[in-house]
């Protein structure tokens, strides 16, 4: 009987704890920069780095991370595309001093793009 019971709380915690990976993995990705670019204050190196948002579509608050560590913050928004994309992208936009800025980013069979600075 201890065993069912022992058995059956396994079950409920694996439930629980895989719907709350799913949830998570549902606001991040993986994207790549092959050249140096500026998100808010900070100049980020090729390389690398994941994305993770929160908040409201229209208003995400966006951690921008390498190696497990947050190395720039923005804000921003979720905008929906017509069709999933075909792979990851990463747009940037040039600045007024010719830096170039993240501008928006694309994951990989999602129909929904990340904007930086809310364009």
């Amino acid at each position: 009987m201890k065993f069912v019971q022992y058995f059956g709380s396994f079950a409920i915690v694996a439930v629980v704890l895989s719907v709350a990976a799913f949830a998570k993995n549902s606001h991040s990705g993986n994207f790549t920069l092959a050249d140096t670019v500026q998100v808010g204050s900070t100049q980020l190196a090729p390389g690398n780095y994941k994305a993770e948002w929160s908040g409201p579509a229209n208003d995400v608050k966006i951690e921008i991370m390498q190696n497990g560590k947050t190395v720039a913050t923005a804000e921003g928004e979720i905008k929906d595309l017509h069709q999933p994309s075909p792979y990851d992208a990463v747009g940037v936009k040039t600045l007024p001093d010719n830096t170039k800025a993240l501008a928006e980013i694309d994951f990989n069979k999602r129909s929904e793009a990340l904007v930086v600075g809310g364009e």
